[in-house]
């Protein structure tokens, strides 16, 4: 039997899972790293961390497989987007790897948006202006850390320094380049102009390659811990955003995959770049004649951790002694109350916001509270606030590329059938939950597959996924959520003005107490 490893590096771990020829899970490892948040707005990783994570995650899949020789096909890379590290003339780290999650260029994401230079950038690059994007990150580390910007000999992100330690050739996809916010998506080449704002020339940066593309001839002295063969051909892979798409079968015209883990994201594949004039959505690359474009949010799972940890504490104490799940007991909660929260709105921007309103200084609220409003309304209402914003990403992804025909559903939050029918009755259309374990691991390993030809055709991913749930939207839900959802729209729109004073308020809060040597 022939065999393909996927290989997904995320922001809190690294998956590795093998796949037989037909799909099916036959290893997995799960190798867990820490976030370092030192000061307010930071995000980063050890990129050493994550390099030993996937050595561990290989040795183990493949130590407990015992596979025979010329079993394993090739292994094939997925990467969380928008990461960014700063490398020495020797290819060794300046700086940990500045993740997606890092705000610390608002202010110049904020001015490029302000003087319409964002929107030139965004129209050529399809990547939204945003402190996620290394464009912003190294405008921000050349204005306000130029030492060791002009130290650097090398600007990559996770990927691209993990193949150069296990291949020592410096390689980034087109998927990973394009959301850099420095790639041209019309003529698949770096932006002059973008590269000019972010100080850098091409020859720091790795050199272009499709996600087809493949490395071989690993250093013989990792080949040897991990305990596969050296020629075994890694494919450089995409990034996870699009290869999750691909990993659920949502690669047809039409089909949109919403996904809600500790972020989300709702997105559609199309076979041609496309642009939304007001700059709401993403497109990004997978594949030859594959383009993916939809919106990420930042608060998906990590909201509804901050109501159990916060707000249901005792509850949590509970569930640990009952040996049952806290989120099963919250979501049990939750269902108690009818839909709407009775007229109490979340708005779930506790780590800012991407998609659709694009601002790293937006924070959560609450609107609506009265005397008769409990907790569980709250739980119920951060549920359904954040099911509200993935569908103001879904409105403008319409605009862009029509109705959705389909929907499937996947993340961590599909465990919960209470949130799976919030999603089909706030969205109006039937959700199916695909049976896709790891997905965006079994994405990497299919455009493994087609690019060792292997398979024909990505669609191939149909044989590979099956259907577990279908929900049907419950009409007796329709009056309370189109009452609220424009409420909530519109109070996203009055709010924003507010947004930036608020955080810079915060902020100056942070800075005071870390001057007195407080926690902040």
């Amino acid at each position: 039997m022939d065999y393909m490893i996927g290989v997904d590096i995320g922001t809190t771990s690294v998956k590795t899972v093998l796949f037989d020829n037909v799909g099916k899970v036959q290893g997995y490892s799960n190798n867990l790293y820490p976030l370092y948040q030192d000061v307010p707005d930071m995000a980063e990783e050890d990129p050493d961390e994550i390099f030993s994570a996937i050595v561990d995650g290989l040795t183990t899949v493949l130590r407990k497989a015992n596979l025979s020789k010329g079993e394993l096909k090739g292994v094939s890379f997925s990467a969380a987007m928008h990461s960014l590290i700063l490398l020495d003339e020797n290819h060794k780290p300046m700086t940990r790897a500045i993740t997606w999650a890092d705000n610390r260029a608002v202010k110049y994401a904020d001015q490029l948006r302000e003087n319409g230079v964002g929107k030139q950038i965004y129209e050529k690059t399809g990547t939204p202006i945003h402190p996620m994007t290394p464009f912003t990150k190294l405008i921000w580390l050349r204005n306000e850390h130029k030492d060791l910007f002009d130290k650097a000999r090398w600007f990559v992100g996770i990927k691209e320094y993990v193949i150069y330690k296990l291949f020592g050739v410096l390689k980034e996809d087109y998927s990973i380049a394009n959301a850099t916010g420095m790639f041209n998506i019309f003529k698949m080449d770096w932006d002059d102009q973008a590269l000019e704002l972010a100080g850098v020339t091409r020859d720091k940066l790795p050199e272009l390659v499709d996600t087809t593309d493949t490395v071989s001839g690993m250093n013989e002295d990792y080949a040897r811990v991990i305990g596969i063969d050296p020629d075994t051909p890694f494919v450089m892979g995409a990034s996870d955003g699009p290869l999750a798409n691909l990993g659920v079968n949502a690669i047809d015209p039409g089909v949109v995959a919403v996904t809600i883990g500790t972020s989300g994201a709702v997105r559609v594949v199309t076979d041609k770049p496309k642009i939304d004039p007001k700059g709401r959505v993403f497109c990004y690359y997978l594949a030859p004649g594959k383009w993916v474009v939809g919106g990420p949010v930042n608060n998906g799972g990590i909201v509804f951790r901050w109501v159990r940890d916060q707000l249901f504490a005792p509850e949590k104490i509970t569930a640990e002694q009952m040996k049952i799940d806290s989120y099963d007991l919250l979501t049990e909660i939750a269902s108690k109350i009818p839909a709407g929260s009775d007229g109490l709105i979340f708005h779930p921007f506790l780590g800012g916001e991407r998609a659709p309103i694009w601002d790293a200084n937006a924070r959560g609220s609450f609107f609506g509270l009265t005397r008769k409003h409990t907790r569980a309304h709250m739980v119920r209402a951060a549920l359904e606030g954040i099911v509200y914003n993935l569908y103001t990403v879904l409105i403008a992804l319409e605009e862009v590329v029509g109705k959705p025909v389909s929907i499937q559903a996947t993340g961590g939050f599909a465990r919960s059938a209470l949130w799976r029918q919030m999603l089909a009755d706030i969205f109006e259309q039937d959700v199916t939950i695909p049976e896709s374990v790891e997905g965006t691991a079994l994405g990497a390993a299919v455009l493994g597959m087609y690019s060792l030809g292997l398979i024909d055709d990505l669609s191939e991913v149909k044989k590979f996924v099956g259907v577990t749930n279908v929900h049907h939207p419950n009409p007796d839900t329709y009056e309370a959520y189109r009452t609220l959802v424009p409420i909530y729209i519109r109070l996203s729109r009055q709010l924003q003005t507010e947004y930036k004073a608020i955080a810079d308020f915060q902020r100056s809060q942070d800075a005071k107490k870390k001057a007195a040597g407080k926690d902040l």
